[in-house]
Order: C-alpha cells, then sequence, then structure tokens
C-alpha cells in the first residue's frame, strides 16, 4: 500500500484531472505537514485499487491478468443483477428472454429485490420453461401428464424460487392453478389452505415477499394543465400506463412532464 500512497503524492493533479470523484475527495481533505493528501478506503482492495489507478492514468485495463478478469466479471454481474433487478421488463419483455440461460433466470429468482408482481414472474418463467421444449403442445388442454412432468423438470431450478405465498388470490386462481400440476401436492395443498386458512401451520417453506423500493421522484416546478379536458390525475394515470405500474402515481407527483400541443375551441380558435 505504499506504493499506491506515493502515486496519490506524486500524481494527485493527475487524478484531480481524470476522476470527478477523486477531484471531489482531494479538494476537501486537507494536506499534512508534507503537504500530501491521504486517502483512506480500507473497503477497497489493493487489487481493485491498482485497476482502479491505471485506468484512470491511461483509460487502459490489462485483461490478460486473471484476476482482473475475474473482478471485472464479477462487477459486471453484479451491476447487470441490480440493474435488472430495478428494471426487470428490460429482460422480461426483450425478444431474447427465452434464450436466457437458467442459471441467469435463477440467479434473478433468488433475488428478494425484483421490482415485479410475483404473479408476472410465476408468468414469465413459466414462459421462459415452455420456451425450452418447443414440441410440448400450444394448447395447454392437450397437455397429458408426461409434458406436465417436461416442464417439472425444466423448471425444476426456478420452482423453489417463486413467493408462491404473495401472489394475490386471483393470480392464483388463473395463472398458477393451470400448471398445479408442475407443484409438489404439499405445497398446493399449503396455498389452498392459506387462503381458507391462514392462520394454521403449513408444512411448505414460505419465502418472504419481495422488497418493494419505494422511488423518490424529484421535486421539479410543474405548471397546472391548462385545459378544460386533461388534468393531473390524467397525467398521473398516463405516466403509470407507461410504467406498467398497477397503482397509479398521485397526482401532486409523478415522473413525466405533459404539454399541450393542440389546443382548439368549438369556435375554431
Amino acid at each position: 500500500m505504499i506504493w499506491k500512497i506515493l502515486m496519490f503524492k506524486n500524481f494527485s493533479k493527475v487524478l484531480k484531472c481524470r476522476s470527478p470523484y477523486f477531484r471531489k475527495a482531494l479538494d476537501t481533505i486537507a494536506p499534512n505537514d508534507n503537504n500530501v493528501k491521504t486517502i483512506i478506503k480500507p473497503n477497497i482492495s489493493s487489487l481493485i485499487l491498482d485497476i482502479i489507478l491505471k485506468y484512470v492514468y491511461g483509460g487502459f485495463v490489462n485483461l490478460e491478468n486473471i484476476e482482473t478478469r475475474i473482478f471485472l466479471t464479477q462487477y459486471l454481474e453484479n451491476f447487470c443483477n441490480n440493474t435488472v433487478a430495478k428494471y426487470p421488463n428490460l429482460i422480461f419483455d426483450s425478444g431474447d428472454f427465452t434464450s436466457l440461460q437458467e442459471s441467469a433466470l435463477v440467479s434473478l429468482l433468488k433475488r428478494d429485490d425484483i421490482q415485479m408482481e410475483e404473479g408476472k414472474i410465476w408468468e414469465y418463467t413459466i414462459k421462459w420453461g415452455i420456451s425450452q421444449n418447443p414440441t410440448l403442445p400450444t394448447d395447454l388442454e392437450e397437455w397429458n401428464k408426461d409434458n406436465f412432468l417436461t416442464l417439472k423438470n425444466t423448471l425444476q431450478q426456478c420452482l423453489p424460487h417463486i413467493r408462491y405465498f404473495h401472489i394475490p388470490g386471483d393470480d392464483i386462481w388463473n395463472k398458477v392453478e393451470p400448471y398445479k400440476k408442475i407443484l409438489d401436492k404439499q405445497l398446493w395443498k399449503d396455498l389452498m389452505q392459506h387462503f381458507v386458512s391462514p392462520d394454521q401451520p403449513m408444512k411448505s417453506i414460505i419465502l418472504p415477499a419481495r422488497s418493494v423500493l419505494i422511488q423518490e421522484l424529484p421535486a421539479r416546478a410543474k405548471e397546472p394543465f391548462s385545459s378544460t379536458i386533461s388534468s393531473d390525475e390524467h397525467a398521473a394515470e398516463i405516466s403509470s400506463w407507461i410504467d406498467h405500474k398497477t397503482t397509479a402515481y398521485p397526482s401532486t407527483n409523478y415522473p413525466y412532464e405533459f404539454q399541450l400541443i393542440l389546443r382548439g375551441s368549438k369556435d375554431g380558435n
């Protein structure tokens, strides 16, 4: 770590010029008696710091180093998983969703912070499983025991991570029940009991509900609608449609700004 401290001492101007982060950090740190500014980051390993510094200095990362490749791979994987968890429709609604690797789907289903209703997560999981078996009948009414067994085997790594007990009753009946043959019999029995007598003990593992992030929308000056037809309530509802939300944004705080581009009256003015 002594070598890296010397790098800070000798090239602080380079760091400030090349990196907004280091510029802000160095501007807020008072130098010691030797006019040296020290940045202490105990949560960053020497390997990561070495990679960061080399990239800041030269805009270059040596991918021939196996440790560097491992670090970057893990970093990119975490970044992608975090992004997809926050915006799952980027994956689930894409045309390439069904070509997603099983390990990637399982990794996503394991997360507690997927910002999507559990009923929809179930639907997409079923969609992925069916797509892996193109010989399955397109009409569910034509499925036999072997067809359900095929789907069950395909989804055996995915099914344990669905939060069944946090799926609304209507979705259980309309979306899950048609595929109940791929579920463990005890799980289905407990699901039915959950809605009839939820206080009774159950044998199935009940996973916690996924956390829902409350997005704080930035405050902005917003002129009221100067229209006798459209209102803030309409704008809030349209904003909710855009973001695929099941509940509408409040009329006083929605993320989009709408502009009136055409005005008319019965007199043509």
